[in-house]
């Protein structure tokens, strides 16, 4: 399953962008909720799969998208599978909105056909993870950067080894009665290695900082002392037994 873009976030974007190859993984128990993961730069929906896959849990549907190729300045402009152009990793670069606002839009519009009863949630790895913090953003400010309005509504979203895009201007977005509530009920797990030297520690745990100090209050922060820019089984186990826990999912015999 393939297709462009056509969520209402990114209807007005400039340039085209293409999606990959979407791979769903169908829950083996009871469908309780539904879970987008967003791959890291360079890499496809396929390869995480793979491993959500081997994952105790039999009711979650784990939808992989493969992002779109596109030009990628901090690869010198080479193209990429990249939910959005990057410049540099510091806290003073670029932000690509309409890349991230046509990423938000794509997984809003794939999470759009779950039936109303099923939990939704986004999550990622690398700039995956930040693809997916941006769409938690979108959903506590009620639409995206643009500001077509953001339909999804969120129970959890998951950043491994990634970090918070738009930083600056996330007090902006949680002005106002209603997004405060949401940002406050939004359960987030960010999870990071202290040996990873592609998207820095400083990063995830800043990420993590920031969105506390702007309300949300239910932001977990893990801390892996060997861990580098990879994933192990001892933090997937974690990011399990979290989702689990948030999402109220019945066990495995369900």
């Amino acid at each position: 399953m393939s297709g462009s873009s056509t969520a209402s976030g990114a209807k007005n974007a400039k340039r085209a962008l293409k999606f990959g190859k979407t791979y769903v993984v169908g829950p083996k128990g009871k469908h309780q909720a539904t879970v987008v993961w967003l791959h890291g730069l360079g890499d496809e929906g396929s390869s995480w799969a793979e491993l959500l896959e081997t994952l105790p849990l039999p009711n979650i549907k784990w939808i992989c998208p493969t992002a779109p190729s596109q030009a990628v300045t901090f690869f010198g402009g080479f193209p990429s599978t990249a939910w959005c152009d990057v410049t540099d990793l510091s806290e003073d670069a670029k932000e690509d909105l309409e890349g991230l606002d046509a990423s938000a839009a794509y997984v809003a519009s794939l999470l759009s056909a779950e039936p109303p009863d099923i939990k939704v949630g986004v999550g990622g790895f690398s700039m995956g993870a930040a693809a997916a913090l941006y769409s938690a953003t979108c959903f506590v400010h009620g639409k995206y950067g643009n500001g077509n309005p953001y339909d999804a509504k969120l129970s959890a979203v998951i950043g491994l080894s990634g970090w918070l895009p738009c930083s600056k201007s996330l007090s902006n977005k949680v002005e106002g009665d209603e997004a405060a509530r949401r940002a406050a009920s939004l359960p987030i797990l960010l999870c990071h290695g202290r040996g990873d030297d592609v998207v820095r520690f400083k990063f995830g745990e800043k990420s993590s900082q920031k969105l506390s100090s702007c309300g949300f209050q239910d932001c977990t922060f893990k801390a892996y002392t060997a861990l580098g820019h990879y994933t192990l089984p001892e933090e997937l186990n974690e990011v399990a037994a979290w989702i689990s826990s948030k999402l109220s999912l019945e066990g495995p015999q369900s």
